[in-house]
């Protein structure tokens, strides 16, 4: 039992996704429609992207280059930016869940080590709302790009085309709350740099490669899935099993859901009146609810309006902390932390996640005239 309940408390969405996967299947059998309903590109890639970044992390290389970084700044703001900096731009090709468990435990660790953990709430908090925002420009940032960008068949330039506005003032508005940590002097000695694998970097360097391929569409998935699966078997087949597998299964039990709704006229007739001029809003007021993984694979088969669709679910990660399942990561890695403060972080958390939302939102309501 205590098994159990642990499940439940560490993959509530995946329980959920698969109980309104198991309903929907009561009103349409299972029938030979259903393979039609997944979008095997997209499981692909999550797969492959998530092992080939693994064997990246456990090469060395995001530890060797925030600590290389870190070493040239003295004072805690500056200190501050940096942290939250490496977790803004490596989000867009690493995702927001990686980064935040790669730079937040750093974070801890290296403000710590400086007796500044007054400032840490401020700067976990920061980093968190980077990686959620800092992901979006890229279709590998985060699970729902990657998912949308394959769904609608978009060219990079235009999914660049339509996150570059809200990225750029994403970095702006960051880089000013940024200034509200003090600019004291910072005492620290991080000690003897760590190094890299090289033949891991190589390695996965080049298997990175074959992904960014596959999302520029050079070549196909299948291509892909076979050639990380066939390196990783000869040279570390450990890490065949680091993918989130209740991510992928998440996404599976999603797909069956909404391809069912789609086959019930009534329901998709609703969802599709719902929707229509209202892409946005729907969609980043469902993200705050069921956060936005789930709410982009949902509403995506009721409208053709990418672009709405795309900055909705991207900014919905902000606000509540279940709007992006990597806030809750950053939250439980801070709430492990010593002399930690979960009341003052949440607050925090909301008033930085509420005003960005908002400001954002002014922006996006121009974007989408």
């Amino acid at each position: 039992m205590a098994t159990i309940r642990s499940f439940i408390r560490r993959e509530p969405v995946l329980l959920i996704a698969a109980l309104a996967a198991a309903v929907s299947c009561f009103f349409v059998p299972p029938d030979a429609r259903y393979l039609s309903y997944i979008d095997f590109r997209t499981l692909a890639l999550l797969y492959c992207l998530m092992t080939v970044v693994a064997g990246l992390r456990q090469a060395g290389l995001f530890a060797h280059l925030a600590h290389m970084l870190c070493r040239r700044v003295s004072t805690l703001r500056a200190m501050s930016a940096l942290l939250v900096a490496l977790c803004f731009f490596s989000a867009m090709l690493i995702t927001n869940d990686v980064a935040l468990l790669t730079f937040v435990p750093f974070a801890v660790v290296v403000l710590g080590m400086a007796d500044q953990r007054d400032a840490l709430i401020r700067v976990v908090v920061l980093q968190t709302v980077a990686a959620n925002l800092g992901s979006m420009l890229t279709p590998v940032g985060n699970p729902q790009n990657l998912y949308l960008y394959s769904y609608y068949d978009l060219s990079l330039g235009d999914f660049v085309r339509f996150t570059f506005p809200v990225w750029a003032l994403s970095f702006a508005l960051i880089a000013l709350a940024c200034l509200s940590v003090p600019a004291s002097r910072l005492e620290l000695f991080l000690g003897e740099e760590p190094g890299v694998e090289k033949k891991g970097l190589l390695l996965h360097g080049a298997l990175f490669a074959v992904c960014l391929l596959v999302v520029l569409r050079v070549i196909g998935w299948p291509v892909m899935l076979l050639a990380v699966i066939a390196v990783l078997l000869v040279f570390d087949r450990r890490l065949l099993v680091r993918a989130d597998f209740m991510l992928l299964l998440t996404f599976v039990a999603f797909f069956i859901f909404s391809g069912n709704l789609a086959r019930q006229e009534s329901v998709d007739r609703l969802l599709r009146g719902l929707l229509a001029g209202r892409e946005y809003a729907v969609s980043l007021a469902a993200s705050q609810v069921i956060s936005n993984v789930p709410a982009a694979l949902l509403l995506s088969g009721f409208t053709q309006n990418a672009h709405a669709l795309l900055l909705g679910v991207n900014i919905g990660g902000l606000g509540t902390p279940i709007a992006s399942l990597a806030s809750l990561i950053s939250m439980k890695l801070y709430a492990h932390s010593e002399h930690a403060h979960p009341g003052r972080f949440l607050a925090e958390f909301s008033f930085f996640n509420i005003l960005l939302l908002i400001l954002l939102s002014v922006l996006s309501v121009f974007l989408l005239r």
